[in-house]
């Protein structure tokens, strides 16, 4: 175990100048906030299931040398290309992830490698995406949001006149930009989804299902976030809409909306033999004891 933290350690010293960058400068910063967690959560995994994960077993020199030669030819790509700060990033997270997974396999084998799967795909969470591919995503964002406040605001009964994602309403106008996308907090529920969907569900069609409630749940929490904010600026007091503690930080009560509405769609669904919790075994978040007893 101590090679492996040694390994782990190389890559992480490999990533943390361009991701440090990006989480600290980079722009916009939304797109990059939740890189710092991801380490963190995928390093207590691989702790607390230690035991179990790190089982020795004969090593794989041919998958854990693949993955190095993968990792060195990403180095390569970065080093001639020469790309900006996110595909440099990008680059350079995807060599240390498979730096890691290689050395992993070459000391643990690959039957101790499929154990650790998970906190090692978490770990792909840490590879920022292309900023054309990101933008895509707000841009989705923001239309489903504006759809759903369309939606709201007729069922609240408010006269408005649409152009775009402009609202024309009694009182004052609102636009729902780049800043009601949500982005942040999306890529956290999105997060929290994939640990829920893992320790709480079994099978992949149903852990991919609740991993993509997230964009509905996400512009649904939006849209409300927006139409509330209007009904109180307008009923109550505008100074809310003009720059107001629940407009400017109040994004955590909407968040808290979003992790209900999850929880819902999570105990949907959920099986009948998951009362229990259906924790995948095999996943590195079950029970030590279950596990060994397994294996």
């Amino acid at each position: 175990m101590r090679a492996f933290l040694v390994c782990a350690a190389v890559a992480l010293a490999l990533m943390a100048r361009p991701l440090a960058f990006l989480v600290l400068q980079g722009r916009p910063p939304e797109f990059y906030s939740h890189i710092p967690l991801v380490p963190v959560i995928s390093a207590a995994i691989l702790y607390g299931r230690r035991k179990v994960l790190f089982r020795g077993g004969p090593g794989s020199p041919a998958g854990g040398g693949a993955c190095l030669a993968a990792g060195l030819l990403a180095l390569a790509v970065d080093a001639v290309r020469g790309p900006g700060p996110v595909e440099h990033a990008g680059l350079v997270a995807l060599a240390g992830l498979l730096v890691m997974a290689g050395g992993f396999l070459l000391l643990f084998g690959r039957k101790a490698f499929v154990r650790a799967l998970f906190p090692f795909l978490f770990l792909g969470f840490m590879i920022p995406l292309p900023l054309a591919w990101m933008s895509g995503i707000v841009a989705a964002l923001v239309a489903g949001s504006t759809g759903v406040t369309a939606l709201l605001l007729r069922a609240f009964r408010v006269p408005f006149v649409q152009e775009g994602a402009v609202f024309l309403l009694p009182g004052f106008d609102l636009q729902v930009a780049f800043q009601c996308s949500g982005i942040r907090s999306t890529l956290a529920l999105l997060i929290t989804a994939v640990l829920a969907g893992q320790m709480f569900l079994r099978g992949r069609s149903r852990k991919s299902i609740l991993a993509l409630a997230v964009f509905p749940v996400s512009i649904l929490k939006n849209g409300a976030r927006i139409v509330i904010l209007y009904l109180l600026s307008y009923f109550v007091d505008m100074r809310i809409i003009d720059g107001g503690f629940l407009h400017k930080s109040g994004g955590f009560i909407f968040f808290g909306l979003g992790l209900v509405l999850l929880g819902l769609a999570l105990w949907a669904l959920r099986g009948p033999g998951e009362e229990g919790g259906g924790i995948d075994k095999r996943s590195g978040l079950g029970d030590n004891k279950s596990a060994k007893e397994k294996g």
